[in-house]
């Protein structure tokens, strides 16, 4: 099978198809540029088509066996295990990513699949008491419907499958819209593993298409009861509002500034490794990267001098060669973006200890220092492999850095004493924080979510179990009510 040429189309209602629409995605590997496939959109009529499928065979999935369900979602995991090595490629070419990259966000996937087998089995029944004599209280946990889902392009494998594989597994249909520069990896990818695995036909739906040609049909349909994005603040902005005027839910998972805190008492080279781990891989481009390293000022001129060395040995080049540690950022816009974002630093009278190149798509990491307290570069998010080190007095110095942002997804500290870290922990405005590790991490059965920009809602374990059904009361009234009228 080919990747690009059989999965770069649209997948509705159990049928590989051309798109409508009216002009075509080019997806390009990164790296060198080259074409992989020419994709013509899908166009409003299409995403009601997929939508209406996906309604009409979910009626029946949804009551049909969890364990049937939980069959289907073994057997996709066993065809991503199969196939591993292929998906592997598929990531190093239509991301960049290395293969490191690419192997540690298959088995994060893996993992998420693992973890919907166990969640089709969940959802059950609560019987409450009443008030009333001879009432019985029954309290159902339902599937939502249909669900859609938007994807990023940066682990669009992982990110699609943590809501496509749970959402099935709890009874619904799914509609996925992947990321224009990832249509493949994270969108017919993942139609191709349910279609073979045996899911019903056109209960899983893959829309690849722009704003340009839909607008906002793809959340303002009648059909999904939920939309599960991953993207951007300001483009999760606006699918929380269109979401919530349709009186649907959203579930947000947002852009990061993550600080990881070096504390007085810490493993100063633990410490670098685990921020060289959170600011550089997949070249920065993670919500939860760590943008901001705090170091108190005792530590300050090992740390940096232990860091700085770390980032010149780093590698920048093809993600296919297995000495490189930092391939392509995504596309051009972003790496320009990258560079002005350096030159803005630098204006506003930053230090560069490091100052990277720019070649193509090939950004080289920038470590910079010195920058304003009053700087809007320490408060933004960085979505590549530049880094801001900055001193602090004391812990109420960092904490006070730490929240200075209007984001709140991840972070970490580090400190000998771990409660000491718990504590320091707990002061962070984020949804996570890690003590005595790095700001990347994913668990199927942990909360994943942000505080304050960085999002609303939670997936995983108990909160993708809420995010996806909704409760249901039935009340059954055992001999007669007396009514007042």
């Amino acid at each position: 099978m080919s990747f690009f040429t059989d999965l770069g189309r649209q997948y509705i209602d159990g049928e590989w198809r051309t798109g409508n629409g009216s002009w075509d995605i080019i997806d390009f590997n990164p790296y060198n540029g080259e074409k992989l496939v020419a994709i013509t959109v899908a166009s409003r009529f299409e995403v009601d088509e997929a939508y209406r499928a996906s309604e009409r065979v979910q009626k029946s999935w949804g009551e049909t066996s969890p364990y049937a369900r939980r069959a289907v979602i073994e057997r996709a995991l066993r065809i991503t295990e199969e196939r591993e090595d292929e998906i592997v490629e598929a990531i190093m070419d239509e991301l960049g990513g290395t293969r490191l990259k690419a192997r540690y966000e298959v088995h994060l996937a893996k993992e998420f699949l693992r973890e919907a087998i166990q969640l089709a089995l969940i959802p059950e029944g609560r019987i409450l008491a009443s008030s009333t004599d001879g009432k019985e209280n029954r309290l159902y946990r339902i599937p939502v419907g249909v669900v859609g889902v938007i994807s990023p392009f940066n682990f669009p494998f992982l990110v699609t499958m943590k809501s496509v594989a749970p959402a099935l597994a709890l009874g619904n249909g799914v509609v996925i819209k992947p990321n224009q520069n990832t249509p493949v990896v994270g969108g017919g990818l993942i139609a191709k593993i349910f279609e073979d695995a045996g899911l019903p036909p056109g209960l899983l739906n893959v829309l690849i298409t722009d704003i340009a040609e839909i607008g906002d049909a793809l959340i303002e349909h009648p059909v999904p009861k939920v939309i599960s994005f991953a993207g951007s603040d300001r483009v999760g902005r606006h699918v929380g509002a269109v979401t919530a005027a349709h009186f649907k839910k959203a579930i947000l998972e947002l852009s990061g500034n993550s600080a990881l805190v070096v504390l007085d008492d810490a493993d100063v080279d633990y410490a670098v490794d685990a921020a060289i781990f959170s600011r550089f891989v997949y070249q920065g481009q993670v919500c939860m990267a760590a943008n901001r390293i705090l170091v108190d000022r005792s530590l300050w001129e090992v740390f940096t001098e232990k860091f700085l060395a770390r980032v010149r040995a780093l590698k920048t080049g093809d993600p296919r060669d297995p000495e490189t540690h930092i391939g392509p950022v995504i596309d051009e816009f972003q790496a320009n973006a990258l560079a002005t974002v350096v030159q803005q630093a630098l204006d506003e009278g930053a230090t560069a200890l490091i100052h990277g190149r720019t070649v193509g798509n090939l950004v080289e990491p920038s470590v910079l220092t010195g920058l304003p307290a009053d700087s809007p570069i320490l408060r933004q998010e960085i979505f590549g492999p530049v880094v801001l080190l900055v001193p602090f007095d004391d812990e109420d110095h960092a904490v006070r850095i730490a929240n200075d942002t209007p984001y709140g997804l991840s972070g970490a500290v580090h400190s000998g004493d771990v409660e000491r870290g718990v504590r320091f922990a707990k002061r962070i405005e984020t949804g996570m924080m890690h003590v005595n590790d790095g700001t990347v991490h994913d668990e199927p059965f942990v909360a994943f979510g942000g505080e304050k920009h960085s999002g609303l809602g939670r997936l995983n374990g108990d909160a993708t179990v809420e995010a996806f059904t909704t409760q249901k009361w039935i009340s059954v009234q055992h001999g007669r009510s007396e009514f007042p009228l």
